[in-house]
């Protein structure tokens, strides 16, 4: 499967058995992506982890 980065468009051929909300980084612009779709392949900009402060 192949697909690009939405930050920076490089090109980003996933392993077979990506699956949906995986977590996977930009080789090129080391990016967190998130796949939002696997037919046809979408990923996304992982949003950050929040911190909870204990709540």
């Amino acid at each position: 499967m192949i697909t690009a980065c939405p930050e920076c468009e490089h090109k980003i051929d996933l392993p077979d058995g990506t699956r949906l909300s995986e977590i996977i980084e930009c080789p090129d612009c080391r990016c967190e992506l998130e796949v939002v779709s696997v037919d046809p392949v979408l990923l996304v900009i992982a949003p950050e982890a929040e911190e909870d402060w204990g709540e």
